[in-house]
């Protein structure tokens, strides 16, 4: 009888759960329509006549108001299943509430809108197209402000380099795969990592992508109205059969990764032939660092995202090189210890993986729409000088800190070498990370990596992958006991030391096989021995002299390395050590190198490649770590 006592508590407990959650939902709905007047499935016309589907929420009121908009590849519809979902009403609510219309648009070739789809579609035309549309309705008071998280985020950079006078303000929050060439980076929306590919796009597009053979399309004699009802049953997004994607991208060779799991085709097949100088690269959405600038932007980044280092750099671009002085001084940034678009998601005990990072919350609601009362209503809020230029968490000691810049001025870069005997092999060579420069010529480390074997991704700074990789930080010492995993370690700090800013890696290295990979992770290792990653970084060595051109290995020559640089913020306490691992793999995070010096996605047989890493006085293969200086 106790046993059914319990059991009937709990079925009572989720009931009442699921009974308060449907009660939110339904009461967010209920919020809106008392507040707003409700415009659905608004097909604006773009410059070529393709419509796209948008909806409206505005204040009911006969005063003219700012505009919050956002533009994004994913399903808003109200409807699903036959079940009404009024969670996609939430930012809507929060915009009109503070007297903001709040616009929300696919992209062409998306659900309701017309046309082919693309990666962040070409939001040059259709983003400056939606701006002169928008500030033509009476309701509008002529200045719009942009905001979203990842792919609502990317597409804002390009259209910003376009300067549209309405375009006001912006809020991109995790905006990393809009970017393509800035300064250090060549990464081409995130495709690439130092020339590898980075894996998250085959899973998010297995589910993203559109085929069109398979999408339904309405008649352009459909109105507004009738494109409403239907959505209450049609809502036009495909259930994508669940992959396991720990074993499907295992599959090679890389190109059929999707046909393999039966997914929908689409740009994916276009995408994975193009190397990171391709042309096509400057003909879409990406920004690079080459176009202008024109936005006064409140920028979002999280560590423990797939693109902080090229986030970082942008930030510190648009300060320096905006279309004018108030845009230069108009760049603001915070830096949370999340995952990607996790920002709101922080507690008073955040936990990234399975470190803990402290209380890491912020008022992000409070913070963004006071930077849009500012440049959108004209509100004198002080907003710039009550914002501090950069707000960034620092972990280990767990608490927020600001700057004037990035990185902070205190921050020193210093060099630390790798040093070792020559066996640094797993977590019980004899790898040193030391400040002092190699005295005298040492052996080379060496190792075997087989891509049939690779190092598998454990954490890291990540998303979008299913089931193949949990972001974040998590224990790396079991994966240290690894013979093709080099691991250099200081000794425990007997004072604090705190890294804020970028991480530089340079290596001296060699190989037998015509092409492979080097990879590197920061860790903060714990006195009782746990190894928390931090970042992670990659170089395909063709790309070692820019990734404009694929120059090849020669067996036994040595070679100089400049990785893509790293980023933290994070104390080291006492007893702490920093710690650097040198591999060849770390996979699925990127994929594999077969090898051999031909097209890697094309490829199903590859060769074991044997690595040295070299230390010594001809060859300093170090870290430049960002000190922070009391």
């Amino acid at each position: 009888m106790k046993q059914l006592s319990s059991l009937a508590r709990l079925v009572f407990a989720v009931v009442l759960c699921f009974s308060q959650y449907a009660h939110a939902q339904d009461d967010i709905l209920k919020q809106l329509q008392g507040i707003s007047i409700i415009e659905q499935k608004v097909m604006m016309p773009m410059r070529d006549g393709v419509r796209l589907a948008t909806d409206i929420y505005r204040p009911k009121t006969d005063k003219p108001v700012p505009i919050v908009f956002s533009k994004t590849p994913y399903n808003f519809n109200g409807w699903g299943d036959g079940e009404a979902r009024p969670n996609s009403y939430k930012e809507a609510l929060e915009a009109v509430k503070r007297g903001y219309a709040y616009v929300v648009q696919n992209e062409r070739g998306k659900f309701f809108s017309e046309g082919e789809w693309d990666i962040l579609g070409p939001p040059t035309t259709d983003g400056y197209d939606a701006f002169s549309w928008m500030i033509k309705q009476p309701w509008s008071n002529g200045k719009i402000g942009t905001l979203g998280c990842s792919s609502t985020a990317e597409w804002q950079m390009a259209v910003a380099a376009l300067d549209h006078p309405a375009h006001a303000a912006m809020v991109p929050m995790g905006f990393g795969a809009g970017v393509g060439r800035v300064g250090q980076f060549m990464e081409q929306g995130n495709w690439y990592r130092g020339g590898a590919q980075q894996m998250l796009f085959t899973t998010w597009l297995y589910g993203t992508q559109t085929d069109l053979l398979a999408r339904p399309l309405f008649p352009k004699t459909a109105t507004s109205e009738d494109l409403t009802r239907v959505s209450r049953f049609y809502d036009l997004a495909p259930e994508m059969p669940k992959v396991d994607w720990a074993q499907g991208l295992k599959y090679l060779p890389v190109q059929d990764i999707i046909k393999n799991a039966n997914g929908q085709k689409g740009i994916y097949e276009k995408m994975i032939v193009r190397k990171p100088n391709d042309p096509d690269w400057y003909k879409g959405g990406l920004y690079h660092d080459n176009m202008p600038f024109g936005v006064p932007s409140y920028w979002f980044v999280s560590w423990y995202d797939v693109s902080n280092g090229p986030n970082l750099a942008l930030f510190n671009h648009v300060r320096k090189n905006g279309v004018d002085a108030q845009v230069r001084d108009g760049q603001y940034l915070v830096i949370a210890p999340t995952l990607h678009c996790a920002y709101k998601r922080a507690t008073e005990n955040t936990v990234v993986g399975e470190r803990s990072v402290g209380d890491a919350r912020l008022d992000y609601d409070g913070m963004i729409y006071g930077w849009f009362d500012y440049w959108l209503k004209g509100e004198a809020n002080d907003v710039l000088k009550n914002t501090p230029r950069v707000k960034y968490y620092t972990m280990g000691s767990n608490k927020w800190q600001t700057s004037d810049t990035w990185p902070p001025a205190t921050s020193e870069m210093t060099p630390y070498y790798l040093s070792g005997g020559g066996h640094a092999n797993s977590l019980y060579g004899d790898g040193k990370l030391t400040a002092k420069p190699v005295g005298k010529d040492e052996k080379p480390d060496s190792f075997a990596y087989d891509p049939a074997f690779p190092v598998p991704s454990y954490g890291g700074n990540v998303c979008c992958t299913g089931t193949a990789i949990q972001g974040g930080s998590f224990d790396q010492h079991q994966m240290e006991t690894r013979q093709d995993i080099l691991v250099y370690t200081t000794d425990p700090f007997a004072n604090g030391v705190e890294l804020t800013g970028s991480i530089e890696t340079t290596l001296y290295v060699s190989s037998d096989a015509k092409d492979t990979d080097f990879t590197v992770k920061l860790i903060d290792v714990y006195p009782d021995g746990k190894a928390y990653n931090l970042d992670e970084t990659i170089l395909r060595a063709r790309y070692r002299d820019g990734f404009d051109k694929e120059v090849w290995m020669d067996k036994g020559k040595v070679y100089k390395l400049t990785l893509s640089p790293m980023a933290t913020s994070n104390y080291f306490a006492p007893g702490h050590s920093i710690r650097v691992e040198v591999s060849s793999s770390n996979f699925p995070r990127f994929d594999r190198n077969m090898n051999t010096g031909g097209n890697n996605y094309s490829e199903t047989k590859g060769v074991v490649a044997h690595n040295q890493v070299f230390h010594s006085v001809q060859y300093p293969s170090m870290v430049r770590l960002p000190i922070v200086k009391k």
